[in-house]
């Protein structure tokens, strides 16, 4: 069992093969160039990485709050997770990793407000930025990414049941 802690969130994954936290010093080592998503976890049959975004993080200040609900309305914040995604794919793949395995890049936005409509348009707009499908819809020859999701907590644990997050806060942890 592994588990990965970003901040006040916990997520359990029960069949990593590995699990690296990645947009750390250690781990990544070209924070100066590059974006990272938080963590890349290598399953039996893909590679997952992982984004976490925690506006209601208790220990964050309430201007990262309003900063996170601004870059979500203006679209910025899929600029950037399209650059942690791209920048890490290529990261992997130059580190011989990236080929061997579909990859599937999840989004876990920790905000109670956010509804299903919400997280469609988000996974909508990622699937274009990143691009999912190649130059005119056509499949890429070698895939960069197989799919995407934007999620809440509910929906996170409602789809993935076998990763389930948690609030540590919450949990009394």
């Amino acid at each position: 069992m592994t588990v990965l802690e970003e901040g006040d969130l916990q997520i359990t994954i029960n069949d990593a093969i590995e699990a690296r936290k990645f947009d750390d010093e250690a781990s990544h080592g070209l924070s100066h160039c590059m974006k990272a998503v938080d963590f890349v976890v290598e399953l039996p049959d893909r590679y997952l990485f992982i984004e976490v975004k925690d506006p209601q993080d208790p220990q964050a200040p309430p201007e990262a709050s309003h900063e996170f609900i601004q870059q979500f309305q203006t679209g910025k914040l899929y600029e950037d997770l399209k650059y942690k995604y791209r920048d890490s794919f290529l990261y992997e793949w130059a580190a011989g990793r990236a080929d061997k395995k579909p990859i599937d890049y999840l989004v876990l936005v920790a905000l109670d407000a956010l509804d299903r409509s919400h997280l469609l348009r988000g996974q909508e707009e990622l699937q274009r930025k990143l691009p999912l499908r190649g130059p005119g819809s056509r499949p890429w020859t070698r895939p960069i990414v197989r799919g995407c999701g934007v999620f809440n907590i509910a929906s996170w644990n409602l789809y993935f049941p076998e990763y389930p997050v948690k609030r540590l806060s919450r949990d009394g942890s």
